[in-house]
């Protein structure tokens, strides 16, 4: 059976591992969940995920359903929250757009790469299988360590959130494997992009995958079988697109989920298909 804890548990407990562990950490500590049959005798696949606005990790692990199979992917799954702003929601500052609406500047890339290198000192972690899932603010959030933490990131699952296309400090250092994921009838962050409430525009969602493919030096698309992704809209709803030509190190896929809004109620196969995404995605062998 997976074990569930806070890392602050860890660290009161005297059982930090041999690096110094990061102020950020321990002022923002993250809940991790480690699959049956832990131990530091192999190295093990980490999945991060990150919440929408206004909602928790823990909230956002039980939509995407990680933790609940983690134990069948044999795979750490680390789940920490954003900070609370001035409406009292947690919030990650992911761009201009999302979703640092009071203007606190709270630097979550810093954090975001405290927790992982924390997790993957601690936890044993491959360093090749780092991946992070998140939906809404928490997907703008993981296109942003995708251009800006390449370095340690291998793949990124992204559900209704998009990449800050208008900055010029998306260069990731290293190619990585995009899943971007989108519901075309979802009212607030629009598949065919618009604005928040801030008035800061973000990307449609093909616009998205076309960066990301532009990235990786794609030079076209294949369409893949659809999946059937969420259980109250009828048969296979998802529609796949695979980008080719990529890059040996790149892989970029657009699942287009028809009818479906803002917050999908996901079933297994979304879950199944996601670790399938990033099972297939480690960086290369250096």
């Amino acid at each position: 059976m997976s074990m569930r804890f806070v890392v602050l548990a860890i660290l009161l407990a005297g059982c930090s591992a041999s690096q110094e562990t990061s102020p950020l950490v321990v002022a923002r500590p993250y809940n991790v969940t480690l699959p049956a049959g832990f131990d530091d005798t192999r190295t093990w696949p980490l999945i991060l995920v990150l919440h929408g606005y206004g909602a928790t990790g823990a909230a956002q692990d039980a939509l995407f359903g990680m933790s609940a199979h983690a134990d069948q992917h044999q795979t750490i799954i680390a789940v920490p929250d954003g900070t609370l702003d001035f409406l009292g929601k947690l919030f990650w500052n992911a761009d201009d757009a999302c979703c640092d609406f009071g203007n606190t500047h709270v630097d979550d890339v810093a954090y975001l790469t405290a927790v992982l290198d924390d997790a993957i000192e601690r936890f044993h972690v491959d360093k090749r299988r780092v991946f992070v899932a998140g939906h809404s603010n928490g997907a703008f959030m993981a296109h942003r360590l995708a251009c800006e933490r390449a370095d340690r990131i291998a793949a990124i699952a992204s559900v209704a959130g998009e990449v800050d296309t208008h900055s010029a400090h998306c260069t990731p250092s290293e190619q990585l494997a995009v899943a971007q994921i989108h519901g075309d009838a979802d009212p607030l962050i629009s598949y065919d992009g618009g604005s928040l409430p801030n008035g800061v525009s973000y990307p449609s969602t093909p616009e998205t995958y076309a960066f990301w493919k532009g990235r990786a030096g794609c030079s076209g698309d294949e369409t893949e079988a659809p999946l059937d992704l969420v259980d109250p809209l009828p048969g296979t709803e998802t529609d796949v697109e695979r980008a080719t030509g990529c890059s040996a190190t790149g892989a970029v896929e657009l699942w287009r989920i028809h009818g479906a809004e803002h917050i999908p109620f996901f079933n297994g196969t979304f879950t199944e298909s996601v670790y399938g995404f990033f099972g297939a995605h480690p960086k290369p062998a250096r």
